[in-house]
């Protein structure tokens, strides 16, 4: 394995730390009985930016670098301070059983300062809740689902349940930007300190951040220039790497089954066999993490592990863990990782990337590509957390065997380059920056049917004051837009308005308001089915815009799209007769502009990654070789039978806008990853409207999606006017500026003017 080395935060000794001496006697002698005797770099700086509650924070420091203890150590000694009215601080998390984990982590420190800790979420007694809504003080543990349902239900009580908060405190702070729940999230800490009647110090725990800045604007949208930042120096942990490289090899059985009852050997790809074959034999005996990017992919290679473990008359190491999988089976999961009693390895999607407490695991494992940067960095935050011990990341990439009529991403080894881009990034400490500055109009109309069930009615001008006036979380939007809005809201009867001007649920809106599926303002991915000829060809998350006559990859082929249904989620196609699909398919996630820049940058090179064994570093040469061979270091526009290529070395972003925008032009078009591919057209043509798209000045995003059909993709979207609904669309999930600037850069020189 090849090493290097990661950041890490570095401890300053408790005997000479004037933080240490600053927090309340009960805490020292606290830490001192836990046998503590230095305290980590994020503890040490954390304290004097915390302990008088004069500002908000941001504390980014490495998985296990005792973040935790960072923001509470000095934030129950500013509470000590104020006894026997110590006051109460939320703390805010994505996930119900990261909850639980802080609850047992802050109790033990809390109950000998005489400090109530209250987790609050659906899987607490009710009798508990009640103690806090009694006397609010002390810690409360809490979701924004569930402070949505106390702002709903309690909306009267929410001035006096507020009234002593001295500290708001979000976990996992990068789980929650750029997202519909993140901009929830935002609403609720500035409808917190509207009913507190003052600003209440924010506190930000991350432990990936590509940009602080932004996150400092996600934390405190109207002075993120105030916010203080700490940021963990490194202390150099040990990194060792191993990527590995196969060639897609076929099932022992393709056709219709040989054997009455095959075994999963058998009928899943022999490189997915060879693949789960090294995992056991690098895995057995310890604790570690495998995530191979889709549930699906948990469950064949969970199977094909603990099949290892029987034909070796062995107990069960393998546990497979998602969010499809009942509560029950993912705790057990859990807890066999975190006891020790034996070895346990968990193959996992993202359920298990956040800060749950499953104690230290030996390595991580990545197969495929990671969704980012960013979410690898937080997965090997796992690994090597015992004093002494490297972190490990073992990663699988399985390429496409070439043909004649092979892809130009699997011709360049797009699995394999994304991967090592990926790593060498890591190594570089570069993460994606958080998305900020979306519209979210489907999180406003959640949120204005939330704050007229708190206040038991509203005016236009609250609603407008409250959420969308300057400083406000919804500022993107115009006036005239808040009002189109409320207009379309009471025409669906979400909304009515008295004469009197107030603005009440109508009977759609009190219903749906009543429904305990109201507080979550972000809904689960749903799937299209596919449909040709009347056959059902299967389901898939459908994540870019989708138009008539574009094209789609399902089940290793190519289609055209004839309509789309999306009320019925469905998608009918037509089989389609442009060229091979690349076997690769990115799994859904959305790749950053740096990281397509960097695949070139390895590309272009010749230097040996030392990471790659000899069969990844082989796959490697083979895409460099293509590379050369076509000489896309000049060349972004390539002809390929009937398809026209470009290869924008942009992110996915900027290629969904480029794609819509060729679209417009009447090319089909369509994003593939690496390429943005045109059927049934020229390069002459292509570069013609290249050149016209060159030209414009900037885009309307009401025009560009006219033709889309699956705009709809937030929880709430339905109710949008159609205008508003493409503008936050293109917001959260088109590089419109950027599609301009790369037909600006490969029109020029392509064309005469």
């Amino acid at each position: 394995m090849w090493q290097s080395r990661m950041t890490t935060s570095s401890p300053a000794s408790s005997s000479d730390s004037q933080g240490f001496a600053r927090l309340d006697e009960r805490i020292q002698r606290w830490i001192w009985s836990e046998g503590w005797t230095t305290l980590r770099d994020a503890q040490e700086l954390s304290i004097p930016a915390l302990i008088d509650a004069d500002r908000d924070v941001i504390v980014a420091a490495a998985t296990a670098a005792g973040k935790t203890e960072a923001a509470f150590f000095p934030i129950l000694t500013h509470l000590l301070r104020h006894e026997p009215d110590i006051g109460s601080v939320l703390y805010i998390s994505p996930l119900k059983a990261l909850i639980n984990d802080q609850w047992g982590r802050l109790n033990d420190l809390c109950e000998s300062l005489e400090v109530p800790v209250v987790g609050w979420h659906g899987d607490v007694a009710a009798n508990r809740k009640h103690q806090f809504l009694k006397n609010p003080q002390g810690i409360l543990l809490i979701t924004p689902e569930s402070l949505e349902a106390l702002f709903v239900m309690r909306g009267s009580s929410m001035p006096g349940l507020m009234a002593g908060v001295r500290y708001i405190v979000v976990d996992e702070l990068h789980a929650f930007i750029g997202s519909e729940r993140g901009k929830q999230l935002q609403s609720l800490l500035h409808r917190i300190e509207r009913v507190a009647g003052r600003s209440v110090p924010r506190v930000g725990l991350s432990a990936t951040l590509g940009d602080m800045r932004l996150a400092a604007r996600f934390l405190r949208p109207s002075a993120g220039d105030k916010v203080h930042l700490i940021v963990a120096q490194s202390g150099g942990q040990e990194l060792k790497i191993l990527l590995k490289g196969y060639t897609e090899t076929p099932p022992r059985i393709e056709s219709e089954p040989e054997l009455e009852n095959p075994e999963l050997e058998d009928v899943v790809p022999g490189s997915v066999v060879a693949v789960a074959a090294h995992l056991y034999q690098a895995l057995r005996g310890s604790n570690n993490l495998v995530f191979p990017n889709s549930r699906r992919s948990v469950e064949i290679y969970a199977d094909l592990l603990r099949r290892h473990c029987e034909r070796e008359c062995l107990p069960n190491e393998f546990w497979a863990h998602h969010g499809s999988l009942a509560k029950d089976y993912r705790e057990e999961a859990e807890r066999a990782l975190k006891d020790g009693a034996r070895a346990a390895t968990a193959i996992c999607t993202t359920t298990l990337e956040l800060g749950i407490d499953i104690g230290s695991v030996k390595s991580i494992c990545q197969v495929g590509p990671p969704p980012s940067v960013a979410s690898l960095r937080q997965r090997l935050g796992r690994s090597g957390r015992r004093k002494g011990e490297p972190a490990i990341l073992r990663s699988y990439c399985i390429e496409p065997t070439l043909e004649p009529k092979s892809s130009i991403s699997d011709n360049l080894r797009e699995g394999l380059v994304q991967s090592v881009a990926m790593i060498r990034l890591l190594i570089c400490g570069w993460f994606e920056p958080p998305r900020v500055g979306g519209i979210h109009a489907s999180t406003l109309v959640q949120q204005i049917l939330s704050i007229i069930a708190e206040r038991g009615g509203s005016h236009v001008r609250e609603l407008w004051g409250t959420l969308a006036a300057e400083g406000g979380t919804f500022e993107g939007l115009s006036r005239e837009d808040f009002l189109l809005l409320l207009k379309r809201m009471g025409e669906l009867h979400l909304l009515i308005q008295e004469s009197s001007g107030l603005l009440l649920h109508g009977e759609l809106g009190e219903k749906l308001v009543n429904h305990y599926e109201f507080f979550a303002a972000f809904s689960s991915d749903e799937e299209f089915r596919l449909v040709c000829d009347g056959k059902a060809l299967g389901s898939l998350p459908v994540t870019r815009p989708l138009v008539p006559e574009q094209r789609i990859i399902f089940a290793g082929r190519r289609w055209r799209v004839l309509e789309v249904d999306g009320d019925k989620k469905l998608i009918v196609v037509a089989p389609d007769k442009g060229g091979a699909p690349p076997a690769f398919d990115g799994s859904g996630a959305m790749v950053h502009d740096r990281v397509r820049q960097e695949m070139r940058v390895v590309l272009a090179s010749s230097d040996r990654v030392a990471f790659l064994d000899e069969r990844a570093q082989a796959l490697l040469e083979e895409g460099r070789n293509y590379y050369q061979r076509v000489a896309l270091d000049a060349n972004q526009v390539l002809e390929r039978g009937n398809e026209i290529c470009l290869i924008t070395w942009r992110g996915d972003w900027v290629n969904d806008a480029l794609a819509l925008l060729l679209a417009r032009y009447g090319l089909q078009a369509s994003n593939e990853g690496l390429v943005v591919n045109i059927t049934g057209s020229t390069k002459e043509h292509v570069l013609e409207a290249l050149g016209e798209i060159a030209e414009l000045e900037n885009i309307d995003p009401v025009f560009l999606l006219n033709e889309a059909k699956n705009t709809l993709r937030e929880k709430w979207d339905w109710t949008l006017p159609e205008a508003i609904g493409r503008r936050s669309f293109a917001s959260l999930y088109l590089d419109l500026a950027g599609a301009l600037n790369t037909a600006r850069c490969i029109a020029p020189s392509k064309i005469e003017r």
